[in-house]
């Protein structure tokens, strides 16, 4: 149970975090919140775990819209693809008020899949806070962990248990958390070797990762997105973040590729690659956005020496 503050006050963007306890109130509650939106004519968008899904299927039938819905496992496997879900969903609906119900953390999640998830929830606060939406993000108070409900009451201006809303006395501004989520990467288990590149280079280091993913178990399809990310990772190192870099490739228990990139680069938008870039922007962003499609997990550390990539591709 969350400590309580203030009763709370309509604000433009709200976004609440639900701590539920039993699928009873995570049903009734959410199928509560869609019907109230679908009754004041607001677009609302779904994106839980299937299971989950699947039961606020059965409650609502035909009230939940299947094209405003998805499998969270899926969209939020990686959760630095999530933010560009929604922000496409709220921009198919100008000039009206959404609602979108969305759970990025579930029993279960590793720990580099919750820190990316918990720098997604501080990032939401961002992206949407000039937007007309209402966000209620739902947290299992009985199963996750105390850290992680923790982190939900410091990503959420809101918080609702036991159906009363309430502000939040720990709520942190969203750029200081995401900070704290560039947290020392682990090292792999055995020494891996480290390819150099600079300029002129990044062919080489895409036929090398081309040569390490064919020693895998991954698909040839897989091997195709890793060297596809890869390349997208080499060619910012060496255009954004000092002309050179580092590449090292490793496996997981043989199921998980990564490849980590180093270089002396800066992130200056903490929401780069998480959004969509407009096909004829002249920002850039789009190498770090088809990094983000195209992994299982993408784990990023910016520091003061330079950006960090760690880039997972799951085989199956």
């Amino acid at each position: 149970m969350s400590e309580r503050g203030t009763p709370v006050s309509p604000a433009e963007f709200t976004h609440t975090a639900l701590l539920y306890r039993g699928p009873e109130e995570y049903v009734s509650t959410v199928s509560g919140f869609v019907r109230s939106a679908l009754e004041n004519d607001e677009p609302v968008f779904v994106a839980v775990p299937g299971a989950r899904l699947n039961a606020l299927r059965q409650s609502l039938g035909e009230d939940l819209a299947s094209d405003h819905t998805v499998d969270m496992n899926d969209l939020g496997r990686n959760p630095g693809r999530i933010l560009a879900a929604l922000l496409s969903f709220v921009e198919r609906h100008p000039g009206r008020s959404v609602c979108v119900v969305q759970e990025p953390l579930w029993p279960g999640r590793s720990t580099a899949e919750i820190l990316e998830a918990t720098r997604h929830e501080a990032l939401t606060n961002t992206a949407f806070a000039t937007s007309t939406a209402t966000f209620l993000c739902l947290y299992d108070e009985e199963a996750l962990p105390p850290t992680v409900l923790a982190q939900a009451r410091r990503t959420h201006p809101l918080l609702v248990t036991d159906g009363d809303a309430w502000a939040s006395d720990t709520y942190t501004d969203p750029l200081s958390v995401s900070a704290e989520c560039d947290r020392p990467l682990p090292e792999p288990a055995a020494t891996v070797p480290v390819l150099v590149f600079g300029a002129g280079q990044t062919a080489l280091a895409r036929q090398y990762t081309e040569g390490w993913a064919r020693g895998t178990l991954l698909s040839a399809a897989r091997r195709r997105d890793l060297v596809l990310a890869v390349g997208e990772a080499i060619a910012n190192s060496v255009a954004h973040g000092g002309g050179r870099g580092a590449l090292r490739i490793w496996t997981v228990e043989g199921r998980v590729v990564v490849a980590e990139i180093r270089d002396s680069g800066r992130l200056l938008d903490p929401l780069a690659g998480r959004h969509r870039p407009h096909p004829t922007s002249a920002d850039g962003g789009r190498g770090l956005w088809m990094i983000h499609q195209l992994c299982d997990l993408v784990e990023t550390r910016a520091a003061d020496t330079g950006l960090t990539l760690r880039l997972h591709v799951t085989v199956g």
